[in-house]
């Protein structure tokens, strides 16, 4: 159990360090290298642009191996999203700016970001059931988390790791530094290669393995036999996913754009994903206690009443203002994260769980983390202010609120009889 655990963890810190990795880049480098030739604003959309695709690829990815995944096993899909990402990360390394190649540059870098996308869309999927299948009833809520812990623990070092190329002075940050990040992620992969090949398939997926046939097109199934489950599911998981967009990418940007140090901006991100992480292990120990939607539930209106705060202190343009505002939100946000990932898991039977429980917190992530940052920096720069954002964002929360609320719990479900 140690290993499958450290192999959930340890693939997911890796998928999101590389996928984060393109997340800070884009606020900070992307607009600057391949988007030079435009206006300052408009660099930073088209720059949050390349973002957004990325995002949409995640929910074609959990569609695609999700569908291999419920058919043919878990382990081998885990293999292979993370080649992928390795691949696709160490390319985006290695392109050349739009000053050298013109348009080119861009077009190559959406590319790249799509099949970053569509690896982490198979990726967290297989990594939370190869931990959630095989764990005990009780801590089922705990091991699942383990997925979901990859992704502070992965953006940790991917702030970390860009934060120190940045120390560089600005020419070459701009011009080679940043990239040396994106190149590491190919050691990463080998570590993490050498971890996932020695960990056994999921025995819940092995007591139905020989019906596989049977179930041809999962995603068909899902949505014609589960579609309020998925629904339900899909509008949970975006709490927790605009808080991301907001706190990883568009709060990054917008403290610079005000005057704030870079370097000292992206240290401080370190702390808010430290926040996140011990917020989403207490939670996720909790929901094996209480049930999913209690700690889900208080995360939520935890997050409804520091919108306001969040914002204002963001728009100080200061790094304590910044430090503050991130740091308490992903507190919050791991708060919601720690029970998601059983949550989700235990809308859908066995033989589904794959491709529903990946539909939802994949397409969550492209409506929440893929397009806030978009909308946050249009609804600025027209005018509307953090005003707007904040009763536009407040709402979305509302109704995530419901969703949470008129959702059935499922900690104690048994999972191997639906």
């Amino acid at each position: 159990m140690r290993r499958i655990l450290m192999s959930s963890f340890s693939g997911s810190v890796i998928e999101f360090y590389d996928f984060v990795l393109y997340v800070i880049a884009a606020a900070v480098v992307f607009p600057h290298v391949f988007f030079n030739n435009l206006s300052p604003t408009m660099a930073t959309i088209a720059s949050f642009v390349t973002l957004a695709v990325g995002y949409v690829g995640r929910p074609l990815g959990g569609v695609i191996f999700g569908h291999f995944g419920d058919r043919l096993g878990r382990k081998g899909v885990l293999v292979t999203t993370m080649l992928l990402m390795g691949v696709s990360t160490m390319a985006i390394g290695l392109l050349p700016a739009t000053a050298t190649v013109g348009v080119l540059a861009p077009i190559l870098l959406v590319l790249c970001r799509v099949l970053q996308g569509v690896a982490v869309g198979g990726e967290w999927g297989g990594a939370m059931l190869i931990a959630l299948e095989n764990s005990p009833g009780a801590k089922r809520g705990f091991a699942a988390s383990f997925a979901s812990l990859g992704a502070p623990a992965g953006a940790m070092l991917a702030t970390g790791s860009i934060s120190l190329a940045s120390s560089l002075p600005q020419d070459q940050f701009l011009s080679w530094g940043w990239r040396i990040p994106f190149l590491f992620s190919v050691l990463l992969v080998l570590v993490g290669m050498t971890i996932r090949l020695k960990v056994s398939e999921s025995p819940l997926f092995k007591s139905l393995d020989l019906e596989a046939e049977k179930r041809k097109v999962p995603i068909l199934e899902v949505l014609r036999r589960y579609p309020s489950q998925a629904a339900l599911g899909i509008t949970v998981a975006i709490s927790q996913l605009t808080i991301d967009g907001i706190a990883t990418s568009w709060a990054v940007n917008h403290a610079v754009e005000l005057g704030a140090d870079r370097t000292t901006i992206l240290n401080l991100k370190i702390f808010g994903s430290i926040a996140l992480l011990i917020a989403a292990i207490i939670s996720a120990r909790l929901s094996d206690r209480w049930g999913r939607r209690l700690p889900l539930a208080a995360g939520i209106v935890a997050a409804l009443i520091f919108v306001f705060p969040m914002l204002n202190l963001i728009q100080t343009g200061t790094a304590g203002g910044f430090a503050a505002a991130v740091i308490v939100g992903q507190f919050i946000q791991g708060f919601i994260l720690g029970p998601l990932a059983a949550f989700l898991a235990e809308l859908f039977p066995t033989r589904l769980r794959f491709t529903g429980a990946s539909l939802c917190f994949q397409t969550a992530s492209a409506l929440g983390s893929g397009f806030t940052p978009l909308i946050a920096t249009s609804l600025v720069a027209v005018g509307g202010g953090i005003a707007v954002l904040g009763w536009v964002w407040m709402g979305v929360l509302a109704v995530c609120l419901v969703a949470t609320l008129i959702a059935s719990e499922g900690r104690k479900r048994d999972l191997s009889a639906i």
